[in-house]
């Protein structure tokens, strides 16, 4: 394995700070008995900085991979190259602009749905991870892909979860008999 350069740690701890913006929701939901520990109330309390500290970071490892692989930003061929990294950063740079509660007011309903890109960056990063680091692994990449790998998982056990979870509020209400004694069905 390589030793990891300065782009690549900065660009781990950036992927660690996202991760840890995650699991408030997803731990609260999967693991329904951290509640009482207050662990995912204060994450939840300090996503928002955490989120632009992943961001800051991550701003910096592609500022770095910029310079020392020198892009040339006129070619499509260097964006078709590293489409994934593109692609996750603009996503960051949205969700960045858009963390605060003038975004929040003014965006109204389309700020949770613009928001909901964090979960497409999620899937992104795992591609990118691979791809780039396919063929000159360091110490890193393994710790980065499975932390992504867990994450995913526990967001689709979530996404079960909260569907089951509407499944049997839609049963309760149809069976739900009204005030007469009559079923509803």
């Amino acid at each position: 394995m390589d030793e990891s350069p300065l782009p690549n740690i900065l660009g781990f701890l950036s992927l660690a700070s996202y991760i840890v913006t995650l699991i408030p929701t997803i731990v609260r939901i999967v693991f329904p008995q951290t509640k009482e520990t207050g662990i995912p109330q204060w994450l939840l309390k300090r996503r928002r900085i955490i989120g632009l500290i992943a961001y800051s970071l991550a701003l910096g490892h592609a500022f770095l991979m910029v310079q020392k692989r020198n892009f040339d930003f006129f070619d499509i061929k260097t964006f078709w190259i590293y489409i994934q990294g593109v692609s996750t950063f603009i996503i960051f740079t949205l969700l960045s602009i858009t963390s605060n509660n003038w975004s929040i007011k003014k965006l109204k309903k389309n700020w949770k749905q613009l928001h909901k890109l964090t979960y497409v960056a999620m899937v992104i990063l795992i591609w990118h991870i691979w791809d780039k680091m396919s063929g000159h692994w360091t110490y890193l990449t393994p710790i980065s892909l499975v932390a992504m790998l867990t994450i995913v998982v526990l967001f689709i056990i979530r996404l079960r979860i909260e569907h089951q979870n509407k499944q049997q509020k839609k049963a309760h209400i149809i069976t739900k008999p009204d005030l007469v004694g009559k079923s509803t069905r």
